[in-house]
């Protein structure tokens, strides 16, 4: 599919017009030249009220749909926990694999505004779908009460319910990859205050985020698990149609880039010339004599050539049989390719080692979402002598809670005081944010197993609180011990999530913005099935072992903390062989790209060592 000239959709107030990207631009207020230039109006800040209030009131709703969704499935479906963990993991990992297959839709077919439009509308129906799962006695199973068996839901039961899901699979998988992007096509990245807007924006947005997680975990779910699930239901379906409606009202405000062709066809067409090409003789100079052709009103900026994967330079190699139109553009793009398009396939491969690490990375953010909860109930959560128990999927929050409240310092208080010490204008650089954010990950699981073991030992070797229903006795520990390994959770994500999500945004080239937010995404799916695969296959291994099942229902009789450190062990790996991969990274744009010049006939390339 041939790719068209970037452009804006048209509303009330603005022409149709072409945009131009300029380095690193989002969107860009010029026109092609031959037509009458059309200033666009870029309101940034201005406009975000509506994106970011869409972004909360709609995280307000899937969070306190999902948030307690593990505590519904065992108490109001009748499941398993390791079913309902296995079910959470799988969900969850569908949702962020569908962002990659909402990024292509959006960016062939129909742009960031009527994905978003779509995927918002979606989010409403699967939250309003979960509650009549909750409110209609027909839709879920018989109470259990304190039997120690259950009834379990009907076929029909569960096929309702797997319909909520797809839904919100639809809606998340839409929004994921594509309001920060569109949040970020709102400022101007020709001016200094829009860049430097871009660059807030992105801790402002997960700050946003994680403050809508943190009310979803305490009062919605407080309301679910102690009030009524079906008010605390109804709660996230009335925040959705909030959202709905915010996000709607600011659709005459939007700068809105309408989507140019498929970006994979690019891909595709370079990977192919090379292998056809692949017998031919490397050329001496590349950066001199591989073809190259810029359209007028390319959507992204010109980029340098660099001497990694030089296998795919062949694909932009002249071949006598090649021919070009009159303006020097390939006749057949699947014969000839640029040296433009070369370069911008090698930013996406280097990205996908990167990407790799990362994923591995987010293991622990899965685990953290789930396993803890199952701690919290074997626990002491009684708050103070009044009897008040705080719900155990509310402990989640505190992850929340250290991504928020560092989000805050980092972007307020280490920034200017790293910008003035390293005289990089995000105080460190982008692989070094997410390289910290996986070392507080590994200290997260190294922690959680040893809290675990101090769980168990007292639940094993002292008085207990009683039975927790379906599992075993509740360790006299307090859950306030689980807060320290959430918190570094929380700060790892404030490092290594935000840090990915900005990563990728800025070295995938333009016109792949929404598949980048959406890559992120598919790291944390890969990570979700990863988990699943885990759980699985720690379960099947050890459920016969001499020493017992290590993820037992009742958590006193499993070995919980030594599937913490076995995933600590994975996070070590993955920390060493994300180091060495960020010291081999080479960033978009950067001055370590080859440049040359010539002595005595002899060609000398120069290029910069390769900063972390």
């Amino acid at each position: 599919m041939e790719r068209k000239p970037l452009e804006v959709e048209s509303t009330d107030h603005q022409k149709p017009s072409s945009a131009v990207y300029d380095g690193s631009a989002t969107a860009v207020d010029s026109v092609e030249e031959e037509v009458q230039e059309t200033k666009l109006v870029y309101r940034g800040w201005k406009v975000m009220p509506f994106i970011i209030g869409n972004e909360t009131f709609e995280k307000l709703g899937i969070i306190g749909t999902l948030s307690n969704l593990l505590v519904y499935l065992t108490a109001v479906f009748n499941m398993k926990s390791i079913t309902a963990a296995t079910i959470i993991n799988a969900f969850s990992g569908t949702i962020n694999f569908g962002t990659f297959v909402a990024a292509f839709l959006c960016d062939t077919y129909f742009g960031r505004y009527k994905t978003l439009t779509v995927a918002v509308i979606a989010c409403f129906l699967g939250s309003l779908v979960i509650l009549l799962t909750a409110a209609v006695p027909q839709l879920h199973p018989a109470p259990c009460g304190t039997a120690l068996t259950c009834t379990g839901p009907s076929g029909g039961q569960i096929a309702f319910l797997l319909m909520g899901l797809a839904f919100l699979v639809v809606g998340a998988g839409g929004i994921r990859p594509c309001n920060l992007a569109f949040g970020a096509d709102q400022f101007n990245p020709k001016s200094e205050s829009g860049k430097r807007g871009i660059d807030s924006f992105f801790n402002w947005y997960f700050f946003t985020f994680t403050f809508a997680q943190i009310l979803s975990l305490t009062l919605v779910v407080y309301i679910q698990s102690n009030v009524s699930w079906t008010i605390g239901l109804t709660i996230p379906v009335v925040l959705m149609f909030l959202a709905c409606v915010i996000f709607l009202a600011g659709d005459k405000l939007y700068v809105k880039i309408k989507a140019s062709g498929s970006p994979l066809a690019s891909i595709a067409q370079v990977i192919t010339v090379a292998i056809k090409k692949r017998g031919l003789k490397a050329v001496k100079q590349p950066w001199v004599n591989l073809y190259n052709y810029y359209p007028l009103n390319y959507a992204n900026s010109k980029l340098k050539y660099t001497d990694q994967f030089r296998f795919l330079d062949k694909a932009a190699i002249l071949a006598p049989e090649d021919k070009l139109e009159a303006d020097g553009k390939p006749t057949d793009p699947w014969k000839l390719c640029t040296m433009q398009q070369v370069e911008e396939v090698k930013c996406i491969v280097r990205v996908l080692p990167i990407w790799f690490a990362s994923s591995i990375y987010y293991l622990t953010i899965t685990q953290q979402m789930t396993y803890p909860v199952f701690q919290a109930l074997q626990s002491d959560r009684r708050l103070g002598s009044g009897g008040f128990v705080i719900p155990a999927a509310t402990y989640v929050v505190f992850l929340m809670t250290g991504m928020t409240v560092f989000i805050i310092i980092y972007d307020r208080v280490l920034v200017p005081t790293l910008r003035r010490i390293t005289g990089i204008d995000t105080g460190i650089t982008l692989l070094q944010r997410i390289g910290t954010g996986i070392f507080f990950a590994f200290l997260s699981l190294v922690v959680s197993g040893f809290v675990e073991e101090r769980r168990r030992t007292f639940a094993l070797t002292k008085p207990t609180l009683g039975m927790a229903p379906r599992k075993g006795e509740i360790s006299s520990m307090s859950a306030m011990w689980l807060i320290p390994q959430l918190t570094l959770a929380g700060v790892a994500e404030a490092f290594g999530a935000i840090g990915q999500m900005e990563f990728y945004y800025k070295q995938f080239p333009e016109n792949m913005r929404s598949f980048a937010g959406s890559i992120f995404y598919v790291g944390g799916g890969v990570s979700s099935y990863l988990g699943s695969f885990l759980i699985a296959t720690v379960h099947r291994t050890t459920q016969n072992s001499a020493g017992g099942n290590w993820l037992a229902e009742d958590l006193n009789k499993g070995r919980l903390d030594l599937f913490y450190f076995m995933i600590a062990g994975i996070l070590a790996v993955n920390f060493a062989y994300f180091l060495v991969m960020s010291r081999w990274y080479r960033y978009k744009g950067s001055d370590d790209e080859v440049t040359s010049y010539e002595t005595n006939g002899d060609v000398i390339k120069q290029q910069d060592k390769n900063k972390v």
